[in-house]
């Protein structure tokens, strides 16, 4: 995120919760369907108060699992509502069979998520494990490094989901607990400056326009079923502009300016760490310590991992002799993360490819302390003098 002149209406300390409540509120959907999962429940529940003092007219549906929320809002966008849910983890994976139906058949919801360890064993704090278990639901996938980035992004989410080149639905993500209920500063927007920005919902094909009848969830087999996922696959291809150009847009009104990804001191580096999320902060705080050392360090933090900037990450990370690639989540494919697994590929045609290392980091909340990270640059500097990468994937601050 690149801030420029400030011109949010106000300024206070929330949590990632908060935040995100706040930009619901401000966008005031037809339709939320709420059930409550640790660290997400406060997204909802804020939201249900908002709801009670009568700050929004938006129709609150409480219901039985995330299941049945996913459910509820698929129903209300088919009937032509602006409809959002949030969710975290083992929701998120109940939702599983639902989040297919809604991408499958583009309607453009939007779900904030707080990233938070599946299990087994039960564990309730931050990793990348749910949203990466969903990776190919067909949803755009927006991660945000702290509570500002998920009030913004929630907001731009909106306008990308309801765009007539995409209508597909769109997750926001930021880490349980360690943004979820951290307070920070956060510049929101005044409320017309929002609604003006997202504009009214135009849905299109709404089940409930009588004069012109559709049928909604029919049985689609071989005469049209691939047909419809290639252009679900075209959809996809279109996101990455679309983002771009809500983005300058959204940079007019609030001063800050987002693109697929944020580059750190990546023009010249050597040596690169690329990262999702709140891990940013304490990579960013390393690499200007690098720096003042003399280091070429850099950083690339992923905002957009939905759909997968590929060609825009081989460009930017082109020039770097060694790259390591930090995942929340272990895909257990024995070859490391999704994170890592995607990037090598975008990194395959390049004509003198990066030495590039996987770092699993994180894993159900453990800490990321600065000499973690630092242990991880002294590992790339030691591949760039070696010319060697060592273990393709490492386990980062685990009891070996």
């Amino acid at each position: 995120m690149a801030v420029n002149k400030q011109s949010a209406a106000e300024s206070q300390a929330m949590t990632g919760n908060e935040a995100l409540a706040e930009a619901m509120r401000q966008i005031n959907p037809d339709v939320v369907a709420a059930y409550p999962i640790t660290p997400a429940t406060e997204i909802v529940q804020i939201f249900s108060s908002f709801h009670a003092d009568g700050l929004v007219d938006t129709e609150l549906v409480l219901v039985e699992s995330e299941h049945s929320a996913m459910s509820a809002v698929i129903g209300a966008s088919a009937a032509g509502a602006r409809a959002m849910t949030a969710t975290s983890s083992q929701g998120l994976a109940l939702m599983h069979e639902m989040l297919y139906i809604a991408s499958g058949s583009r309607y453009p919801i939007v779900m904030p998520v707080v990233n938070r360890a599946l299990s087994a064993p039960l564990n309730i704090h931050c990793d990348h494990s749910d949203t990466m278990g969903s990776r190919d639901a067909g949803w755009v996938q927006i991660y945000s490094e702290n509570a500002q980035e998920g009030y913004d992004n929630v907001i731009q989410a909106i306008r990308i989901a309801e765009h007539n080149e995409v209508q597909v639905p769109v997750m926001v993500m930021i880490d349980g607990f360690i943004i979820s209920h951290g307070m920070e500063n956060v510049f929101t927007l005044d409320d017309q400056t929002v609604r003006s920005f997202i504009g009214p919902f135009k849905p299109r094909f709404p089940l409930l326009d009588v004069d012109n009848p559709v049928s909604v969830g029919p049985v689609d087999f071989t005469d049209f079923y691939f047909e419809h996922k290639r252009q679900h696959h075209e959809a996809m291809v279109k996101v990455k502009p679309v983002i771009l150009e809500i983005a300058e847009e959204y940079a007019k009104i609030s001063g800050r300016k987002y693109g697929l990804f944020e580059e750190y001191m990546l023009d010249d580096a050597e040596v690169a760490v690329v990262v999702i999320s709140s891990a940013a902060g304490t990579t960013r705080y390393v690499v200007d310590k690098l720096r003042r050392a003399g280091v070429k360090a850099g950083m690339l933090k992923l905002r957009v991992f939905r759909p997968f900037p590929a060609e825009e990450l081989a460009e930017a990370l082109q020039h770097v002799k060694a790259i390591a690639v930090m995942d929340r989540a272990d895909s257990l494919s024995a070859q490391g993360g999704p994170l890592f697994a995607e990037l090598r590929s975008a990194l395959f045609d390049l004509p003198k490819r990066p030495l590039t290392t996987n770092y699993i980091y994180g894993l159900g909340g453990r800490d990321v302390p600065v000499a973690d990270i630092e242990s991880v640059f002294n590992d790339l500097l030691t591949t760039v003098s070696t010319g060697v990468a060592g273990p393709k994937v490492r386990f980062l601050g685990v009891r070996e």
